[in-house]
This record gives C-alpha cells, sequence and structure tokens, in this order.
C-alpha cells in the first residue's frame, strides 16, 4: 500500500456541527412531524444541493415560494439564518486535525457548501486556517461524488492521489475518492477517524 501523507476534510458533518434542523426545530415550535415534512418535500436535500452545486439563493427561494407561497418566511430563514444551523466545531475532530497540522501534515478540505454561506465560517472557525487549501463547491459549479471535483482538487494542489486521504461522513463521497485511488474514509466519529488515521501512519 502506498504511504499516505495527505489529508483532505470534509467539512459539514466533520468538522462542523451542521443541521437544518438546529433551525427548523425552533421555527415549527416543536412541531417534529411538520418540520421533517417541510425538510423532505420543501427545502429538501435535493433543493439545497443545487445551491452547493452553485445556484444562488435569490434564485432558489423565488422558485420554491412561487410554488409554495404560504412557506415564503421559512424558506427564506434557511439562507438569512444559516448559521443558526450550525451548533459549533466537533471538536474531537478539530483536535486531530490540530494533531496533523502539529505533524507538519498537508491538509485540504472540499467541501458540498453553498458560496454564498461558506465565507462567514472562516472567521466562526479559526481552525479553518489550517488548510493550504478548501475547495468549495458552490464555487466550481459541481459536487461531491462527481469525480469531476476530486480531480480537480488534485490538479488544482498539486496533490497525488496515492498520497492522499479523504475523509467524509457521506460514504458516497468516501467510495467516489477511492474510485480515484484516494483513500476514502467514512466519517462516523472522532474516535474511529483517530484509529484509522493512526492504522495509515499518519497519527
Amino acid at each position: 500500500m502506498a504511504k499516505r501523507s495527505v489529508v483532505v476534510f470534509d467539512l459539514g458533518g466533520v468538522l462542523i456541527d451542521w443541521n437544518p434542523r438546529y433551525l427548523y426545530r425552533k421555527l415549527f415550535n416543536g412541531d417534529v412531524a411538520a418540520m421533517e415534512m417541510f425538510l423532505t418535500e420543501i427545502c429538501s436535500p435535493d433543493w439545497n444541493e443545487r445551491q452547493d452545486a452553485g445556484r444562488r439563493f435569490q434564485e432558489a427561494e423565488d422558485e420554491l415560494i412561487r410554488q409554495h407561497p404560504d412557506k415564503a418566511k421559512l424558506i427564506r430563514a434557511w439562507c438569512a439564518r444559516f448559521d443558526e444551523m450550525i451548533t459549533g466545531a466537533i471538536d474531537g475532530t478539530v483536535a486531530v486535525l490540530e494533531e496533523l497540522k502539529s505533524r507538519g501534515t498537508p491538509l485540504y478540505a472540499l467541501s458540498n457548501w453553498s458560496a454564498e454561506t461558506f465565507p462567514p465560517q472562516r472567521d466562526r472557525f479559526p481552525f479553518l486556517g489550517h488548510f493550504a487549501g478548501i475547495l468549495v463547491s458552490g464555487n466550481e459549479g459541481m459536487i461531491k461524488p462527481d469525480p469531476r471535483i476530486f480531480r480537480l482538487l488534485l490538479d488544482r494542489y498539486g496533490l497525488r492521489a496515492e498520497d492522499s486521504v479523504f475523509i467524509d461522513d457521506n460514504p458516497g463521497n468516501a467510495r467516489a475518492a477511492g474510485d480515484l485511488g484516494i483513500h476514502g474514509i467514512h466519517f462516523t466519529s472522532p474516535a474511529a477517524l483517530r484509529a484509522e488515521l493512526g492504522a495509515l501512519g499518519l497519527l
């Protein structure tokens, strides 16, 4: 097995605790069934992915509001109150990141994230400064697991697949990286991540 020396992190769900339910539980006053219907059928994962792939929120909101005018306030809250979907950092993973940094490991990030909602996170989470490069899908017009975004990461930063490890909480994204020769890790917990990186000789 090739020696792995570069680590690439996903952000949401790995280093940053993001979930729209943190916001919408408040907006639905605890009506979980209504909230889940809204997040499944209106502001759905597929709808949000299109912003991650580069669509502007104004266009996305206008389209949905034409279909669901009675939900306009809830729809606009997604972007306007995005920071309330984030409770903070996932501290155990940040500790892993800090240890890799202290060892001089080259660190990068690849995240499915809207170009509009990502920039404020740079100030909110100082550890994002540890990365030599951050590739945000919303700036590129493509999202994981599209193999093109992994190739773009490698090309932009002069990385080799056989040197690289990629960590993502979505198993499909980890598999897509693996298909290109990157060592994909499906993130489940900081402890499991630490053990796998240890097995690779990185910790």
